[in-house]
């Protein structure tokens, strides 16, 4: 969440930044001051009437009618307290994490933000597609499971368990520590990670257990610590999960729909660190450059994106996206992501660092080292004229085959 002290001391420079990523946010702020003010208002007249209620020896009946009279209009301004700080904090939830302003405001045209840079020469010309080059079992996945659920069998299987074995060896070797985390959470952890309310019709829920499943493991491990004060030696913290993740993409049907490319089941090989406010945005430019390395070291033709803040998320104050190049569908595709969310997170999860005699908010970051979607680019990239594919010799290191035939 936002800092409130903050934003109601200087209220128009956070009007202006939550507005860049869309009306609703600028609207939802106008009325989180709106209620946060009624609050102010009534917090004095609670207080000046508790302590009216306080009288030396024992009260006269006059005294006692008047005491009366205070603790019926004290009952009602409590609860109109009561109700205006549940709207406040309920507004709270619903204001973004402003953009930084290095963020663009405009998309470009085949891009969701401004395009950084452009790395390696795109494969042009006629190509096939993941489920040609690989074996994917879509139908007899539907049978079991329904629409947008697939096997991944045989070499395309040990390609894609080889790419996590690498990603993490990569990542672990970057100072990252890893964790297999839980994948079902409480309500608490989607909202401390601003993924609820704002996204919550894409995530499935075990109605029964008041659990949720994660669409990614950022949720598990912001979750490590939360209510903690960390010692200020302890910053950075680096982790790195591999973790089976669930959406419903319920707002996406009809897009992306064939094969492996969007469905409702994927693994992910994540990122996540703690950092000093003072660190952050260097730390997120250290997870772009990880996730940069990746991509070159398979020899895959990329560009980053600067994310515009009209699709940031609410937890998001920038973010990168590494988008390959599918030759089957002659365009670039998102691959990673890099997510710095400042102190939105560390707020809603009270986790703190101790610092300069006192405690202050950690800033968070996530950024993804590979998904599911990293194979079926490998696939794609390096398939000769005779439809096999030539694994990139790294990947073969960790369990890939040399070849798919």
């Amino acid at each position: 969440m936002i800092d409130l002290r903050a934003a109601r001391a200087d209220p128009e420079p956070f009007r202006a930044a939550v507005a860049r990523k869309g009306a609703a946010a600028a609207e939802a702020f106008d009325e989180l001051l709106a209620a946060d003010e009624r609050w102010r208002e009534l917090v004095p007249q609670v207080d000046e009437l508790r302590g009216r209620q306080k009288v030396k020896g024992k009260p006269t009946p006059e005294q006692l009618e008047e005491l009366k009279r205070i603790k019926e209009r004290l009952q009602k301004i409590e609860a109109d307290l009561a109700a205006a700080e549940a709207a406040r904090d309920e507004l709270l939830q619903k204001v973004p994490s402003p953009p930084h302003e290095s963020v663009p405001d405009e998309e470009s045209d085949d891009a969701e933000g401004e395009v950084v840079r452009v790395v390696g020469e795109p494969r042009e010309g006629p190509a096939k597609d993941h489920l040609q080059l690989g074996r994917f079992e879509m139908e007899r996945a539907a049978r079991l499971s329904g629409s947008r659920f697939g096997y991944v069998v045989g070499d395309a299987a040990r390609l894609t368990l080889a790419l996590y074995r690498w990603a993490l060896d990569r990542v672990i070797a970057q100072g990252f520590e890893p964790v297999i985390p839980p994948v079902l959470v409480r309500e608490e952890a989607m909202f401390g990670t601003g993924f609820f309310p704002a996204e919550r019709f894409e995530i499935y829920e075990v109605v029964d257990e008041g659990l949720f499943l994660t669409g990614t493991s950022e949720v598990a491990l912001a979750g490590l610590h939360t209510g903690d004060i960390l010692d200020a030696d302890e910053l950075p913290l680096r982790y790195t999960a591999f973790s089976t993740n669930f959406r419903r993409e319920a707002g996406a049907a009809g897009r992306d729909t064939r094969g492996m490319f969007r469905v409702h089941q994927f693994n992910k090989v994540e990122m996540f660190c703690y950092v000093r406010p003072d660190e952050s945005w260097a730390e997120h430019e250290r997870l772009l450059a990880i996730e940069e390395s990746l991509a070159s070291e398979l020899g895959l033709p990329y560009r980053v994106v600067n994310i515009a803040a009209s699709e940031l998320s609410a937890a998001a104050a920038k973010r990168y996206d590494l988008e390959a190049w599918f030759p089957s569908q002659q365009r670039y595709r998102e691959l990673t992501s890099a997510s710095n969310t400042t102190d939105y997170q560390s707020r809603r999860l009270g986790i703190r660092y101790r610092a300069n005699g006192g405690t202050e908010y950690v800033h968070t970051l996530n950024g993804t080292a590979v998904t599911d979607r990293w194979t079926l680019a490998v696939l794609e990239n390096f398939q000769e004229e005779d439809g096999s594919v030539s694994v990139p010799p790294v990947l073969v290191e960790f369990g890939a085959p040399p070849k798919l035939a």
